[in-house]
């Protein structure tokens, strides 16, 4: 159980670490528009595909706080209101929903990652892959449709778009950012778990 309980630690330490540099550096970012890119869910979703969706929520609070500390003290674009509360542009002003968008559908991408593949059969080449993408895929979908939904009119006015646009814009995002993030997740996710479970299934 020790070294069970060891493994699993080391894991996660090692996870998180690359979740850092994802979060940090300019190597997990790549801008899109008003929008960035990010390779963070690949970490945050083979923490729960491994290790568990406890694990995986907590990778994902990590997640949303190392979000949380970029948007909020080094901002990529000026849309960082939606991801904290302590940003402003104008009169427009993050709030508590920041954090609920920050937080909330990170902390999910473990856990979808781990049901996603948990029923399925280890000899099922899908098996992470369809984990990967489903928990990539959750935190797109969650973020896109707070921001539509608890700030649709004030990020058209910073994006200087009619708001009649925004569900198209919103669209656009998913096609040319988040399939691409999941399709990159569910790969990782495939060549990582497949090699750790069958070289050590604990």
């Amino acid at each position: 159980m020790s070294a069970t309980k060891t493994r699993h630690l080391a894991k996660f330490s090692i996870l998180l670490a690359i979740l850092a540099i994802f979060c940090f550096t300019p190597l997990g970012s790549i801008p899109l528009g008003p929008m960035v890119a990010t390779l963070a869910m690949i970490p945050i979703a083979i923490t729960g595909i491994l290790l568990g969706p406890k694990a995986g929520a907590l990778m994902g609070f990590f997640g949303g706080l190392f979000s949380f500390i970029v948007w909020t003290f080094m901002p990529p674009s000026p849309v960082a209101f939606v991801f904290t509360p302590f940003y402003t542009i104008g009169d427009v002003s993050g709030n508590f929903f920041s954090l609920l968008i920050c937080f909330a559908p990170r902390m999910l991408v473990g856990p979808v990652a781990y049901w996603g593949q948990h029923f399925i059969n280890d000899k099922n080449p899908l098996k992470y892959a369809l984990g990967g993408a489903l928990g990539s895929l959750t935190n797109t979908f969650l973020v896109l449709g707070g921001i539509y939904l608890f700030f649709g009119q004030d990020y058209s006015d910073v994006l200087g778009v009619a708001y009649s646009l925004l569900l198209g814009i919103v669209g656009t995002t998913i096609l040319t950012n988040g399939i691409p993030e999941a399709i990159l997740t569910a790969l990782v996710a495939t060549c990582v778990c497949r090699v750790i479970h069958r070289g050590n299934p604990a």
